[in-house]
């Protein structure tokens, strides 16, 4: 019999408007929460990148529950704060950094966002760098700070190829080149497999009462989303439901039911009342997602664990378990 770990979520959660927008194939899809950061130009003290590991370029990022930061560097100019989103295809930059930079305009480009399409004017990055990570140039949606909510997002353009490793314990994260080697797991990690989908990887492994969901792991998200098809097949209608508007980083808006649905599986992990936003958000419909059960897992879900590891050559998923949670000696692969 599969042995179920139980994760027992609080009841009650805190909400802010949620940015998002998911691109056409040369666009991105971005997510955050709205509350008001420190200017590009002026970057938060003590937000500058930690000295480079051998196993990677290790980053100190922001500690807001609401969202994940990096120190960012364009060109020669910098640190920028920019949010973590490995929900996105493409980064996306601030047209008040890109104005402050004198950026060379790009092509216009159509965004499906979260809650409309829009066309929306580019920038050239000529470089972009994470610590010792730098990126190719860069054609990149440009998008107001103040629906952002910093001063850009790290999308996949940027990730690909290389292993994100969040620890929430340290609050840091490691880049490093992803390796096909056999990787050394310890006790209560979790290994989940997870299939392409325009650069973003989509976890299968994952049910609600027996039924099989998707799940899109997303950590420029601060809650997680669920679409109608999910809605449809609960046993129960969700607790505490209440209508909420999702605000859209093109400035639109969504709404949305919230609520708590009893129990969802990922990768042998059972999470109970679970906080979710019911929407039919356009990055559903982008990723093939519209009729089939699915959730985007936001931080507010992530955070529940020690660290979690985004691999995206392999296409892995682990997640490592709270202290004193691991049910058996042994690291388990879905």
């Amino acid at each position: 019999m599969r042995r179920i770990l139980h994760v027992i979520m609080k009841r009650g959660w805190a909400f802010a408007a949620l940015l998002g927008a998911v691109a056409g194939p040369v666009v991105a899809q971005t997510q955050s929460a709205t509350p008001p950061v420190a200017t590009a130009t002026s970057p938060t003290p003590g937000s500058a990148t930690a000295p480079t590991t051998d196993s990677g370029s290790l980053i100190v990022f922001g500690n807001d529950e609401r969202r994940m930061t990096v120190p960012v560097s364009i060109a020669k100019n910098g640190p920028f704060h920019f949010i973590v989103d490995t929900g996105a295809e493409r980064t996306v930059i601030s047209r008040q950094l890109a104005d402050q930079l004198t950026l060379s305009p790009g092509r216009a480009v159509r965004v499906t966002a979260m809650a409309n399409i829009t066309n929306v004017p580019t920038a050239l990055i000529p470089s972009l760098s994470v610590s010792r990570i730098a990126s190719p140039p860069i054609e990149a949606p440009m998008m107001e700070t103040a629906n952002l909510g910093a001063a850009g997002m790290i999308g996949i353009d940027a990730l690909k190829g290389h292993v994100v490793l969040i620890d929430f314990d340290r609050n840091e994260m490691t880049l490093k080149p992803s390796s096909r080697r056999v990787q050394h797991y310890d006790p209560g990690d979790i290994v989940v497999r997870a299939k392409n989908m325009y650069g973003q990887l989509i976890v299968t492994d994952a049910r609600y009462h027996g039924k099989r969901i998707s799940v899109v792991v997303d950590t420029g998200s601060q809650v997680t989303i669920g679409n109608s098809a999910l809605r449809n097949i609960l046993k129960t209608p969700p607790q505490d439901a209440q209508q909420v508007a999702l605000l859209s980083a093109t400035g639109a808006s969504l709404q949305a039911e919230r609520g708590l649905v009893d129990w969802i599986e990922i990768g042998g992990i059972r999470f109970d009342h679970v906080p979710l936003a019911f929407a039919d958000a356009k990055p559903f419909e982008r990723f093939g997602l519209s009729k089939t059960p699915a959730i985007m897992l936001g931080m507010d879900t992530l955070r529940l664990f020690r660290r979690v590891r985004i691999d995206f050559a392999n296409r892995e998923v682990m997640f490592t378990m709270p202290r004193g949670s691991v049910p058996d000696s042994a690291p388990r692969g879905i």
